[in-house]
């Protein structure tokens, strides 16, 4: 971040400023698609499952429209102070909440949805991964789900050593891709197979108290799939701002083109996927579709492929974190050795983490709720009411306490939903296998 107070910059800051600051609007579309479309987009028909058609629907179009919102809101903050860019999610928190109360609000919530988010790709990494070798090559030796997700977590330990966001715009690009490929992929499939035979879309047969659980992790997993903000200043850092060129016009312009292949991918897989399996479907759709056998694995190929990149987003602003810390508290001298050692040990504990509980559902529910909910729907609103301080009674206050509301109300119901049947699941699966 670069303050108007602060002293002038040196030379080489000046040059590594422009390096990382030298993105054009379309990087803020991709990487901004990569964050927010992930594997989350395929449990949408599942969550709908639970939701039912108005319900679930409702759900969809209402967290759609707040985020965007919110998202807006978060591009119009980051330059809110002249001479000022919050590069980060906890620097605007600080500025909002004050230097000792912002970290502890803003911090470990952008760090639940960052490592949330990676936990859960090396999950459906490792699944999608299986699955794609199951149907591509029916001859070979079967080997067990925590074999994939080694493999797709060992990918990453190389993958980690790029630098920094820039780096690893082609590797977004291609992910971003995919997530348009797939989301096609799965509800064109679903279409064409058409309805199962005798197709319900009652509510599942179980007790109350599961179903109002499962009712309370869907919302989790609605709220999952909307979850750029939480590197949203990370992203336009890197673009270039002059007070005639400020950042927020080709962050906006990006965000827009994100958002409009977020409802190309969103709603057709949410809305088709339930209409063809009801409440039978699977937590990951393309786990319900076994034809065109050739389609579905690349399907589940490009699944793979698209949270490569999407790990590396989430994990960047954590790479970053780790190596400042180490630096500050430990004199750890910057260089490829500490790189190795902070990025390497984080991506041994999501891997652990995905081996140990692969519940896609359930995970998504919980993170859901827990990170994405505050990030997402009502920590920008909450800092806009403290920062621009919008008229009281105005439309623009009633939206922001409405975006509050019921942001709260979806963590508060997710979080409970998705813990209590992860320890439901777990009671009764038989762990690495």
């Amino acid at each position: 971040m670069v303050s108007a107070t602060s002293s002038p910059p040196s030379k080489e800051e000046v040059e590594t400023d422009k390096k990382s600051r030298n993105a054009k609007w379309w990087y803020t579309t991709f990487h901004t698609v990569t964050a927010m479309i992930g594997a989350g987009v395929l449990s949408l028909p599942y969550a709908m499952a639970y939701l039912g058609w108005i319900p679930g629907t409702l759900m969809l179009l209402l967290s759609w429209s707040l985020t965007l919102n919110t998202m807006w809101q978060m591009i119009q903050l980051h330059e809110c102070v002249p001479g000022t860019r919050f590069d980060r999610y906890v620097d605007l928190g600080k500025h909002a909440f004050g230097p000792k109360l912002g970290p502890w609000i803003v911090l470990p919530q952008q760090l639940i949805v960052q490592i949330g988010c990676d936990i859960v790709y090396m999950v459906i990494g490792g699944k999608c991964l299986k699955k794609f070798m199951e149907i591509g090559c029916t001859n070979c030796t079967q080997l067990k789900q925590s074999y994939w997700i080694l493999i797709f977590g060992s990918i990453h330990f190389f993958l980690s050593q790029l630098p920094n966001f820039n780096s690893v715009a082609s590797v977004s690009l291609a992910a971003a891709v995919m997530s348009l490929s797939y989301s096609t992929i799965a509800w064109v499939a679903c279409l064409s197979r058409g309805r199962i035979e005798n197709v319900s879309y009652s509510y599942k047969q179980t007790s109350r108290s599961d179903l109002i659980f499962r009712i309370f992790n869907a919302l989790g997993q609605i709220s999952f799939a909307f979850a750029g903000h939480a590197v949203a200043l990370e992203i336009q850092a890197t673009i270039p701002s002059t007070p005639e060129k400020p950042s927020k016009v080709p962050m906006w312009k990006g965000a827009i083109g994100a958002y409009i292949i977020n409802a190309i991918c969103y709603f057709p897989v949410a809305l088709i996927g339930y209409w063809a399996f009801g409440r039978d479907v699977d937590d990951n759709v393309l786990m319900s579709l076994e034809r065109p056998a050739w389609l579905i694995a690349s399907a589940n190929l490009m699944v793979f492929i698209h949270v490569v990149g999407s790990y590396q987003v989430y994990a960047m602003p954590v790479f970053d974190l780790i190596e400042n810390t180490m630096i500050k508290t430990w004199n750890f001298p910057p260089g490829l050795p500490l790189r190795l050692v902070a990025r390497s040990s984080f991506v041994a504990f999501t891997l652990i983490i995905g081996v140990t509980f692969p519940f896609f559902g359930d995970l998504l529910g919980f993170f859901g709720g827990f990170g994405f909910a505050p990030t997402s729907y009502f920590l920008p609103s909450i800092m806009w009411l403290i920062i621009k301080k919008p008229n009281r009674f105005s439309i623009n206050w009633f939206i922001n306490w409405a975006s509050i509301f019921i942001g709260v109300c979806i963590m508060l119901a997710s979080t409970v939903g998705g813990f209590r049947n992860i320890i439901a699941d777990a009671s009764t699966y038989k762990f690495y296998t």
